[in-house]
């Protein structure tokens, strides 16, 4: 499989983190994911910080699936009591994509145990893909490395273009 991109893949991140919302600490996950998204030559088209409230994120997502082709999340994906990320993004998606979010555990696992308390899905609404990563930097990179070259493939589907070669 090709690592590169084709031109013209939108994307946008989304920070779920109660403290960076409050500006109490600084966003390193969701600059990170951005530039390897941009790296990776997907047009970022926009940003957000939102707490860790299911309302707030599902909102953030309806809203970025409208403007982005692929819609990253990082944070809210443990197993706290505040991690409702994957409810959130379960509640707003038509379909998930479940083996895009084993892979990147399944990766991930070399790395650290902890990969296991990881909870974040991977869903499809409307043509837009939403993925969810972990909140630590290294995390949400490790992750995103393990599946961004499967994404412009599952975008170009999801766009209408099935065609097979």
């Amino acid at each position: 499989m090709s690592s590169s991109t084709p031109e013209g893949l939108t994307a946008a991140v989304l920070t779920v983190s109660d403290s960076c919302a409050r500006g109490d600490r600084v966003d390193l996950s969701g600059p990170a994911v951005s530039e390897l998204l941009r790296k990776k030559n997907f047009s970022l088209i926009g940003t957000e910080v939102v707490p860790d409230e299911q309302a707030a994120i599902q909102t953030a997502l309806a809203y970025w699936v409208k403007e982005a082709q692929l819609v990253v999340t990082t944070g809210g994906t443990g197993i706290a009591e505040r991690d409702v990320t994957p409810e959130a993004t379960r509640a707003v998606c038509e379909r998930l994509v479940e083996g895009v979010a084993e892979r990147m555990r399944n990766q991930g696992a070399s790395k650290t145990p902890f990969t296991a308390l990881s909870r974040g899905v991977c869903g499809i609404r409307e043509k837009s893909l939403i993925l969810n990563l972990p909140g630590s930097p290294t995390g949400a990179i490790d992750s995103l490395e393990a599946v961004i070259d499967l994404l412009p493939h599952a975008l170009q589907l999801l766009s209408g273009n099935t065609k097979h070669e």
